[in-house]
Parts: C-alpha cells; sequence; structure tokens
C-alpha cells in the first residue's frame, strides 16, 4: 500500500472511533504519546490518547443512532516518514476542522498530534 493511501485508511479509522465510539480504534489510530489539543467552549482542551479514547467511548454511537458520517479529507502532504493532513468531520453535532501530524514507524502511520478548531454547528443540527 502507498503512503497516501495507509495515511487515509489511519484518517478513516480515526473517524471511525468517533463515529462509533470505539476506543479501540482511538487507539489504533494514534501514537501512544500523541496530543489532542483545541479549544470548545472557549477553553484550552488538552488530552492523552487514553483520556480521548475514554472520551469517545462515553459518546453514545453516532452509527448505531443511525446518523450520517461526515469525513472530509482536504488535504494530505507527505514528508519522508511524517505527513500533514487537514480533515473536516461532524462530531457530537459540531464540525469540526482539523490539522492531524502523522508519523510512520515500521511502516504504519499513527496520528502524533491533532489540532481541532470547531467552525460551528454540523449540518442539519
Amino acid at each position: 500500500m502507498d503512503n497516501q493511501k495507509a495515511i487515509e485508511r489511519t484518517i478513516e479509522t480515526y473517524f471511525a472511533c468517533m463515529y462509533e465510539s470505539s476506543a479501540s480504534k482511538a487507539r489504533d489510530a494514534f501514537h501512544p504519546d500523541a496530543r489532542i489539543t483545541g479549544f470548545m467552549d472557549g477553553e484550552l482542551q488538552q488530552m492523552t490518547v487514553d483520556q480521548f479514547a475514554k472520551f469517545v467511548d462515553s459518546q453514545p454511537s453516532a452509527k448505531a443512532a443511525g446518523l450520517p458520517a461526515r469525513l472530509d479529507i482536504l488535504s494530505i502532504q507527505i514528508a519522508g516518514a511524517t505527513a500533514i493532513a487537514l480533515i473536516r468531520d461532524d462530531y457530537l453535532g459540531m464540525t469540526f476542522l482539523d490539522t492531524l501530524c502523522l508519523i510512520q514507524e515500521d511502516n504504519d502511520w499513527s496520528i502524533y498530534t491533532k489540532l481541532f478548531h470547531i467552525e460551528g454547528q454540523a449540518p442539519g443540527e
């Protein structure tokens, strides 16, 4: 599998962790030392992978509720064993613009940093 497709697969696993409320998929998508950071309600939020995995696991599954999935991969730039992806997704009734920094170790890509920005309420909410 080429790097572009492998990165897309990691991003799809990341989105599935939220859409399905799956802690195990969160741990699959992120590097163990990753950080998830952004502002929510004007407050800086910072989480480890374990904190994020527990958070998504505690939320109702959008997939089980039959809600539509929205993941748009806007761009991916690869530089050697590093990459940056810009994605837009809907989660918990909000539209997020996420900047994902990924690294490749032993031919596997994982998210090392997630910076999120909430653009507003998700369409249809």
